[in-house]
């Protein structure tokens, strides 16, 4: 699973700290999701997402397998960001 981050701004200390913070709190949210919608042989190195920073939300990277978005998608920001927006970046 990788995160790409997304932010307005300098890639300061502090800023640094606020990914270091979000991804230790996203990676088992998101991983808990996979788990209950993929079989727990899925490569899981395979997952992409952004994460805006600024706007405090998570979205599934286009460099995610197609097969893994569509099954995802229809749950993935009721999930993960407590809304129904679209997440495909």
């Amino acid at each position: 699973m990788k995160f790409n981050w997304v932010f307005s701004g300098d890639d300061n200390p502090a800023m640094q700290r606020t990914c270091i913070d979000l991804e230790y709190s996203l990676r088992p949210r998101i991983m808990r999701f996979l788990l209950s919608r993929l079989d727990v042989d899925a490569d899981f190195s395979s997952f992409h997402f952004d994460v805006n920073v600024d706007k405090q939300w998570v979205s599934i990277s286009e460099k995610t397998p197609k097969e893994y978005i569509r099954k995802l998608l229809p749950d993935f920001d009721r999930a993960i960001n407590g809304s129904e927006f679209s997440s495909v970046a």
